[in-house]
């Protein structure tokens, strides 16, 4: 059941956020639109990292969190393997992934800018709320995942070493 409600959160929270806001409201009303050329291939590597990392995170949450991604039904032990190695946050950074990449694909400056807007959206709840709630659930297992773990930018040499 928990994989069932785990889908459904990523079929309506990110397809909400990269599908419907993006490309039935932005784009139709974006004046902007370039012809981005053979650049628009460059989208293909975005959506496919992007969708490849919602997707892992998605499974790991289940199988290793034994809970979901909707703050309604959190997981029960921190998930810290994985994706999570190299990165907190790696389910945003596949939604931001994909979001850059329909700029591309679609030659959108728009499209760009809502992607730095997500950006900043996804710090706020994740500087305000997400990591405050996770410390005071987890606590000095965070506390030190944090200090190991950086929060957008993944270091990988250092993950490779430390796992």
């Amino acid at each position: 059941m928990t994989g069932i409600k785990t889908a459904l959160f990523i079929l309506f929270v990110p397809g909400t956020v990269l599908v419907v806001i993006p490309l039935y409201w932005i784009l139709p009303a974006d004046p902007a639109r370039v012809d981005p050329g053979p650049l628009r291939w460059l989208a293909l590597p975005f959506w496919v990292a992007g969708v490849a990392i919602l997707c892992w995170c998605a499974v790991d949450f289940v199988r290793k969190g034994h809970g979901t991604p909707a703050p309604i039904e959190p997981p029960k032990e921190l998930v810290a393997g994985g994706l999570y190695r190299f990165v907190r946050n790696p389910m945003y950074v596949g939604v931001l992934l994909t979001a850059v990449g329909h700029s591309f694909w679609f030659g959108s400056f728009w499209l760009a800018g809502y992607a730095l807007f997500l950006w900043l959206v996804f710090h706020g709840f994740v500087t305000f709320y997400e990591e405050p709630h996770l410390h005071k659930t987890f606590g000095t297992t965070y506390e030190q995942y944090c200090k190991a773990v950086p929060r957008w930018m993944p270091n990988i040499l250092q993950a490779g070493q430390s796992r």
